[in-house]
């Protein structure tokens, strides 16, 4: 199983003064777990970082890909560089 790419998601919407962004990544910690480490904020801000810990692989990128689904569906667009 391929642990998926980390994700860069912005909404922006200057008529509503709304510049945000979401980071999704899977990363393995110290102790043999997955985390899914999600942090989301305004953009040019540190924003907040939040760490949900699986105990497989599969079940983060589960997590990770219905994050990224309700992330886009709230009209959020990945990152083009």
């Amino acid at each position: 199983m391929n642990i998926p790419a980390p994700l860069l998601l912005y909404r922006q919407d200057p008529a509503r003064n709304m510049a945000r962004f979401y980071h999704l990544s899977i990363e393995p910690t110290l102790f043999g777990e997955i985390a899914l480490v999600r942090a989301w904020g305004r953009i040019g801000t540190k924003g907040r970082q939040l760490l949900e810990f699986h105990d497989d692989a599969l079940r983060a990128q589960e997590a990770f890909e219905k994050l990224a689904r309700r992330k886009e569906r709230r009209g959020y667009t990945a990152c083009r560089r």
